[in-house]
């Protein structure tokens, strides 16, 4: 027997959800909202701001150019320096970096290079000096000597010397220094070096020494031998 429940007026019938025939009806899915945590969307847009302000940053500090001295061509140790010994690059430089700004060219050429600079370096202040290696006081002697007559060390201008009198084997046994007698030694700074010759090695040193001492050292190296040591450095 069917029982027929009475219609409310004013209040739409609503049919009974359809089902599968013979069984319950499926249970409606619930879809769970997600929960917007405001806090982490703020915090992950000032991330991607600050990041991109960082970038912006380093971009424009890498653009940030300077006009500064690189050497042209090789100047050797002691010699002034030429206009055409210089030359100027726009350079993006660390502030570590020790250079010697474009504008400076006209005081740095007249100057003297302290060091050996080489083509393409970068200059820096303490690679100039005022100070020439050959002083008003002194002469600069030119000695040419054999390999057995050098050091291996190789030679470079600025280093402090001893030109050394060597017995000549050609002179007679009475005119050789008397036995356990201390050899004629002359201190002597290196101005430059020349190249080795291709047949014999002989390499050519200028060398600063005192005036008074000029004439007779370049004597020496004409009629006898002399050999060259290096001093020992201070400290």
């Amino acid at each position: 027997m069917s029982t027929t429940t009475p219609a409310v007026p004013g209040q739409a019938s609503v049919p009974p959800p359809a089902g599968p025939v013979g069984g319950a009806a499926a249970a409606p899915r619930v879809l769970r909202q997600r929960r917007r945590r405001p806090g982490l969307i703020a915090l992950s847009v000032a991330l991607i701001a600050a990041g991109g302000l960082l970038g912006a940053l380093l971009f424009t500090a890498s653009g940030q150019r300077t006009a500064v001295l690189v050497v042209a061509r090789d100047v050797p140790v002691g010699a002034p320096i030429t206009d055409a010994d210089l030359t100027t690059a726009s350079l993006a430089l660390d502030p570590a970096v020790k250079a010697v700004p474009a504008a400076k060219k006209p005081g740095t050429v007249g100057q003297r290079a302290a060091v050996a600079l080489k083509a393409g370096a970068l200059l820096s202040p303490s690679q100039v000096t005022a100070v020439s290696l050959v002083k008003p006081s002194e002469q600069l002697v030119g000695v040419a000597l054999k390999p057995s007559q050098l050091p291996a060390s190789r030679l470079a201008p600025g280093q402090q010397v001893l030109i050394v009198s060597t017995p000549d084997a050609a002179q007679p046994a009475g005119g050789k220094p008397a036995e356990g007698a201390a050899p004629k030694t002359l201190a002597a700074t290196v101005v430059a070096v020349g190249l080795p010759a291709p047949a014999t090695g002989v390499v050519v040193v200028d060398v600063a020494v005192p005036a008074s001492d000029g004439p007779a050292l370049a004597a020496r190296v004409t009629t006898g031998p002399v050999a060259l040591i290096l001093a020992a450095r201070e400290g």
